[in-house]
């Protein structure tokens, strides 16, 4: 199997295969849990500071990287609270640029939701301060990050996980995160600064060569036989989609961005940019064996991410139960008799419809066929929902390429995918939209407001791939 990139772009950036980053790294002995950023203490009152730093992404012997961060590390400081608690967090901008902070998946007031000139003025460059304040209706894994000048932003570094504890949860040995990201690296671990260019723009988006878990290279990650741990996935990274095996393991999907499914085994773990799950890791192997985690999501581009290392200790326990079934959200039921219905088409990239350039420069991608720029200071809504009304939306894939579509302020059921319905009852925030797919969501628009909606591609929403819904 060969790393993520072992090729150059199409832009002559050359890229370095992964695996050359792990011989060149710490030891594969060394089988210490992946560094985690410490989490904020209850009741969730913290300081974030914005500002460049430096990060050792791929081992010792390479020189650290330079990075944005929050709080000096990638990811940002792991935020944990429970449900129903109060969120109240002050952000300063240290860096040279505006910024803002978007929680991803939360249902928030609309003022809170980080998207600039629509929701909030942008935080101001060296020393701009916003404070964020709201409560957390859900529990579930959900993340930040910024939503302004969003391609470079989040690809230099600036993103971290939000935990919303369940009041009651399930018993499991260990709870840990993991932020999966990407990275477009030159052989001295410098980050390549081609952020928005019109290749990555108009096809796939910026796909990185180096991938990281929690924000370094890691060769293993230890385990003990007979534990059971409650794994949270974020997929942070610009572009890349993740379809993850744990070779001799069974994970069972307990959650699905943040909101509970029925317990079900999955042999691949597809997690397009922006989604999380929520997994149940039974680590029923023998000690001291090592166990591959595979991304193969592009088949020809497989690469290992890491191993579960197990130790020599005995098993701590020979059997497991059953996987939890987690106690559903408060969120409202949408009415699919009496809902009004809608229809949103994704076009544009290339081999499809691009904009013409003469009148949108650096546009490449439209929703019903108008683009719209990340950086405009004012948002015409495309769509309004009337509030507190259940409404049907059909999201409508009319390209050659993938788009995790996502919505702010509110969770909605995936009802049915390529006219066929969905055979779980699945709530989300982002929804995984393959070439010429189709998918219906269904929600009520309970949460008033003007939301972006858009294609958490980073590069597609920076060029045109975005919209205002209204609920009003």
């Amino acid at each position: 199997m060969t790393g993520p990139g072992a090729r150059r772009d199409e832009d002559n950036h050359e890229y370095m295969n992964r695996r050359h980053f792990l011989r060149a790294s710490v030891s594969a002995t060394a089988l210490a849990a992946l560094p985690r950023a410490a989490a904020t203490p209850r009741p969730g009152v913290a300081q974030l500071t914005v500002a460049a730093a430096d990060q050792s992404l791929v081992g010792s012997s390479h020189p650290r990287t330079a990075v944005w961060a929050y709080n000096g590390t990638v990811p940002g400081p792991e935020l944990r609270l429970r449900q129903g608690e109060r969120l109240r967090l002050s952000v300063e901008n240290r860096l040279d640029v505006e910024t803002t902070v978007h929680w991803h998946g939360i249902r928030l007031p609309n003022a809170m939701d980080g998207v600039p000139h629509l929701t909030q003025p942008p935080i101001a460059a060296r020393g701009g301060r916003f404070v964020y304040e709201f409560d957390l209706p859900d529990a579930g894994t959900y993340w930040y990050h910024p939503h302004l000048g969003s391609p470079e932003q989040v690809g230099r570094g600036l993103y971290g996980a939000l935990v919303v504890e369940e009041r009651d949860p399930p018993p499991v040995d260990r709870d840990v995160v993991w932020v999966l990201s990407d990275w477009r690296l030159d052989r001295e671990a410098r980050s390549v600064g081609d952020f928005r260019n019109f290749m990555d723009a108009s096809h796939a988006g910026r796909i990185g060569n180096t991938v990281t878990v929690n924000g370094t290279v890691r060769d293993s990650w230890a385990v003990r036989a007979g534990e059971r741990i409650r794994l949270r996935l974020v997929n942070a990274s610009n572009a890349r989609i993740y379809g993850l095996r744990f070779e001799g393991h069974a994970p069972w999907v307990i959650a699905l961005d943040g909101h509970p499914v029925e317990p079900h085994p999955s042999e691949q773990v597809v997690l397009g940019p922006g989604m999380r799950a929520d997994l149940i890791l039974d680590c029923a192997a023998a000690p001291g064996t090592a166990h591959r985690v595979i991304d193969d999501f592009y088949a020809r581009r497989a690469y290992e991410l890491l191993k579960l290392a197990y130790s020599g200790e005995a098993p701590l326990r020979g059997r497991f139960p059953d996987a939890p079934r987690l106690p559903d959200n408060p969120v409202a039921i949408p009415d699919l008799t009496k809902a009004e219905r809608h229809r949103l088409v994704f076009a544009g990239g290339m081999m499809g419809a691009i904009p013409a350039q003469r009148e949108h420069r650096g546009l490449f991608w439209t929703v019903n066929g108008v683009p719209m720029r990340e950086d405009a200071h004012r948002h015409e809504p495309l769509m309004t929902l009337a509030h507190r009304r259940s409404h049907v939306i059909e999201l409508v894939n009319d390209t050659v390429w993938d788009h995790p579509i996502h919505l702010h302020g509110h969770t909605f059921l995936v009802t049915s995918r390529n006219g066929k319905p969905n055979p779980r009852r699945e709530w989300s925030d982002t929804v995984l939209l393959r070439p010429d797919d189709r998918a219906e969501i269904a929600l009520v628009a309970d949460n008033p407001g003007n939301w972006m909606l858009h294609c958490h591609v980073l590069e597609h929403q920076a060029s045109g791939m975005m919209a205002v819904v209204r609920v009003s």
